[in-house]
């Protein structure tokens, strides 16, 4: 298994055929996320985040969180437009529950700053932040995708 995206800098050459692979996906997958939140209502972008796996759900291997969260990051960076957190949310969880991974979307909500009231998307899979977890704390969850009830999106806090 290559070493974890992101501990250090590797120019594209050093790429392993995966890591290429896994950030073109991404990219694929961002071009995706930015369309459908553009065109799409929000109850439609909530159904596509709530889909179950597409493959038969495993248990993710060594690395992946990593490798998938740096694959979204470093397409997100080199990306014509500005990437928002919802789309990259968007592009780890396609990502991840292609490969029949248990992820979740998350959207949360702090009160109003100077700024006004401000959301923030992140993913987590299991116990471990994919994307948006440096952003996340002080953030209240104000739906999760999918529900922990029968696959419904779920409101309020605590989730």
């Amino acid at each position: 298994m290559p070493e974890a995206p992101g501990t250090r800098r590797r120019n594209r050459a050093a790429r392993s055929p995966g890591e290429i692979a896994l950030a073109a996906e991404a990219a694929f997958c961002l071009v995706w996320a930015g369309l459908a939140i553009r065109i799409l209502p929000f109850a439609a972008v909530a159904r596509l985040a709530g889909r179950k796996p597409l493959a038969r759900p495993r248990t993710p291997g060594l690395g992946v969180v990593a490798h998938v969260g740096w694959a979204v990051e470093a397409a997100a960076r080199r990306a014509p437009w500005p990437v928002l957190c919802f789309e990259r949310g968007l592009a780890a969880h396609a990502i991840l529950r292609r490969r029949g991974l248990d992820s979740t979307l998350i959207y949360g909500a702090r009160g109003a700053g100077a700024r006004g009231p401000e959301a923030h998307v992140w993913v987590r899979l299991g116990d471990q932040i994919v994307v948006g977890g440096e952003a996340a704390a002080g953030f209240a969850t104000l739906a999760a995708f999918p529900s922990p009830r029968a696959g419904r999106p779920a409101a309020g806090p605590g989730l």
